[in-house]
């Protein structure tokens, strides 16, 4: 019996189940000693995205560097303006002249990122700029008006990234702002995906978990391999486990994690290594496993068949592995119908689709949504085996019951991956 058609079976044993933060804690804890003494690449910083860093990044300096100004006008002293008007002087300061020396009663026009003179504090916008006869009719504005300042951005000696951080487009800004051309980053994991099962060695059913998870995997930065099938057959499945960790970082596998005659994933880890955790308080989702194999200074993710909790686990509980990251960001929205739940202590997965305008997640399997699986409760067993739950804009996680019209926080699958 695979893990698919046992999920919900051993429900009434609930008393080793890991709560999904106790999980997330170990995937990160389990992280930590994979990426030590991990070999790292220079790479440009146009191909950062995803990678993760092999070094602290400090500021040198502070940034920017001198007082600049953030609009088109003129740059004076707030305490002269008191005195009543301001003569401009020349020339106009632009991003890369050097400002001139300003004398008490003085302004100068300046542009959008030009730095200030020493002696100004201020800008007024140009087209809020009086002026007459050379004159700048002084404007009562505060110090530091339309002023970037000096170490306001960075300061030297900041610890602005950590190792272990992942980066994405975004950080390239703030690298580059540092001077920076390059950084030395971890290389990928590589990691072998492995299916198990009878009946998708045989042919006879579709893997349909094995694309889902490389596309996952290589989104989060690394260099999966799909390593083909097995058969539920227990030293084939220790066998096969053992030889891909002699050639891969991380061994990814689906199917056969629950407690069946067929389920032999958990065993096999167990004899190869020490399994961190097995089975989490998350529906769907619930067996997932993750485990140590010292021989090959390797790591182990067994995620159930079943192809929707295969996402849910992977991309809840095993993703801080491969990412560094807790949770992802969320979305508020207005919950469109009544939800009840099944056994407490979970946490509920339920997906949902968005509508339109953005302002209502409604639950994609309930009887009024496309997906008609449930009515009143959450179904996850069933749900957890439906396709087109795949279809899902993101996800509610909820301990609770839910009714129509309350605010909740939606996962929306673009963070998750």
């Amino acid at each position: 019996m695979s893990d698919d058609e046992n999920d919900d079976r051993d429900d009434h044993s609930h008393a080793d189940l890991l709560s999904l933060e106790d999980a997330i804690d170990r995937s990160l804890a389990r992280r930590d000693a994979l990426l030590e003494d991990r070999p790292a690449t220079t790479v440009p910083l146009e191909r950062i995205a995803g990678r993760i860093l092999a070094e602290d990044v400090v500021a040198d300096a502070d940034r920017p560097a001198t007082d600049r100004a953030t609009m088109d006008g003129y740059a004076y002293a707030a305490a002269d303006a008191e005195a009543g008007p301001l003569e401009v002087v020349d020339p106009a300061v632009y991003p890369e002249s050097e400002p001139p020396a300003l004398e008490p009663g003085q302004a100068v026009e300046i542009a959008t990122g030009a730095p200030l003179p020493e002696r100004a504090d201020t800008v007024v916008k140009r087209e809020d700029a009086v002026l007459e006869d050379g004159r700048l009719d002084g404007p009562d504005l505060a110090p530091g008006t339309y002023v970037y300042e000096r170490g306001s951005n960075l300061a030297a000696g900041e610890r602005l990234y950590a190792a272990g951080d992942r980066l994405d487009a975004a950080d390239a800004i703030l690298l580059r702002d540092l001077g920076r051309e390059s950084v030395a980053v971890a290389d990928p994991l590589s990691i072998g995906v492995q299916a198990t099962g009878t009946e998708i060695h045989e042919g006879k059913h579709t893997d349909l978990d094995s694309p889902m998870l490389c596309n996952l995997l290589r989104a989060w930065g690394h260099d999966p391999d799909y390593e083909g099938s097995v058969p539920d057959e227990g030293d084939r499945v220790r066998e096969r486990i053992d030889d891909l960790a002699g050639d891969h970082d991380v061994v990814v596998t689906t199917g056969g994690t629950s407690v069946g005659e067929k389920d032999h994933v958990i065993d096999a880890l167990a004899s190869l290594g020490e399994v961190d955790f097995h089975r989490v308080r998350l529906r769907p989702g619930k067996p997932i496993a993750i485990a140590s194999l010292p021989d090959h200074d390797a790591v182990a993710v067994a995620v159930p068949g079943k192809p929707i909790g295969a996402y849910v686990s992977t991309a809840l509980v095993a993703r801080p592995l491969f990412t560094g990251e807790r949770r992802p960001a969320t979305l508020e929205r207005t919950f469109g119908a009544d939800v009840g739940l099944g056994p407490a202590g979970f946490t509920y997965a339920i997906p949902v689709t968005l509508d339109p305008d953005g302002k209502e997640a409604n639950p994609l399997g309930h009887a009024d949504s496309p997906l008609s699986v449930y009515e009143e409760t959450f179904d996850p067993s069933v749900l957890s085996s439906s396709t087109r739950a795949a279809s899902a804009d993101g996800f509610v996680l909820t301990t609770d019951p839910l009714e129509a019209g309350e605010r909740v926080d939606v996962v929306p699958t673009t963070a998750l991956e």
